[in-house]
């Protein structure tokens, strides 16, 4: 197993896409100062998971994004690709290359994949740890911290040693284990709690379940009469409807009836406005002849009142005047027989 590219985009001093390639054996990284060497060591101490912006020779995390200068602006995101040669099988996965990815996005969000897949931080350290690489297994050995090794106390080289040959793993899975230990021992205490206050509460609540069960059954006989409530209901509106459906249908015909009629005595009256129009001239005319013959009635009365009382006076005169002419008496006598005669005649035509 050896480590084969290292591929920094946007990385400190990185602004472009880098790679540089690395072959089995010693690979030196030569140049003046300033020139990026510790850049690339901290590449990869990143990738494989660093945390400590200080361990990068940085304030902050965000400070391993490539700031800019007079003629680049600055980027968005630092990205970091590790390729490694797994030919052997070193690390427990089956590649025989594998790329580890990390991505910093200046607003703070982070990445991690394995060959392409997003993953998580634990995912990169479980795998490095196994094969001894990590940002903790002392494969990465920087500026300073070769003094402190040779000035370590007993102990403290110890715990170097013991990192470096992979203790370091063994011991965080072990205060995890633990951890796990501790918070199962809390739940169980808390369950042992529970199932006293449970077997406190199983009187009270063995009494609230047989009241329960009762007022089941209660609700239940409740629920039956309101059933048999609303069937008797039903029956009564079902008699109800037909009752009034029956009236409605007697309504109806008596309606279809009355219309009919309605319709028939419409026709009559039509009919009849019809004949009134027609007999409007004749009404008109008969009018008329009602009037003539009421004049005519009225020259009768008058001519019957002056005869009376021409009479009254040829009576008068006779009694009065014995010596007056019967002759004329005569032809006065002829000439209202005449007129009357004349009245008869005009009476007749007006009732013709």
């Amino acid at each position: 197993m050896h480590l084969k590219t290292l591929t920094l985009r946007g990385f400190k001093s990185f602004a472009s896409a880098t790679t540089l390639r690395f072959e089995p054996g010693v690979t030196c990284v030569v140049g003046p100062n300033g020139s990026g060497k510790s850049n690339v060591v901290d590449a990869l101490a990143w990738v494989m998971g660093e945390q400590g912006a200080k361990s990068l020779r940085g304030g902050k995390m965000e400070d391993v994004i490539f700031a800019g200068t007079s003629g680049r602006p600055p980027l968005g995101r630092a990205e970091v690709s590790l390729t490694i040669d797994n030919t052997d099988g070193a690390l427990p996965i089956d590649y025989t290359e594998v790329t580890i990815s990390r991505t910093l996005f200046r607003s703070g969000g982070s990445e991690y994949a394995i060959n392409g897949s997003s993953c998580r931080l634990l995912d990169i350290q479980d795998l490095l740890s196994d094969s001894g690489l990590g940002r903790e297994m002392h494969v990465i050995v920087g500026q300073g911290q070769l003094d402190a090794v040779l000035r370590a106390t007993p102990e403290d080289r110890r715990g170097f040693i013991e990192e470096a040959a992979g203790v370091l793993k063994h011991r965080k899975r072990k205060e995890k284990a633990l951890r796990k230990l501790d918070a199962m021992q809390a739940n169980l205490t808390r369950l042992t709690d529970l199932t006293a206050e449970i077997r406190r509460q199983l009187g009270p609540l063995g009494k609230q379940a047989e009241v329960a069960r009762r007022a089941q059954g209660i609700q239940a006989d409740v629920r039956d009469a309101r059933a048999r409530l609303l069937a008797d209901d039903l029956a009564q509106l079902t008699a109800s409807l037909e009752q009034e459906i029956a009236d409605e249908t007697a309504l109806r015909a008596r309606l279809e009836h009355v219309e009919q009629a309605s319709t028939a005595a419409r026709r009559r009256l039509a009919d009849l406005e019809a004949e009134a129009a027609a007999a409007a001239p004749e009404l008109s005319e008969v009018t008329d002849v009602w009037y003539r013959l009421s004049s005519v009635r009225e020259r009768l009365r008058g001519t019957a009142t002056l005869a009376g009382e021409r009479l009254r006076l040829l009576g008068s005169a006779v009694d009065e005047a014995p010596g007056r002419d019967p002759a004329d008496l005569e032809a006065q006598a002829v000439r209202a027989r005449q007129a009357e005669a004349e009245i008869a005649a005009e009476v007749d035509v007006a009732r013709a």
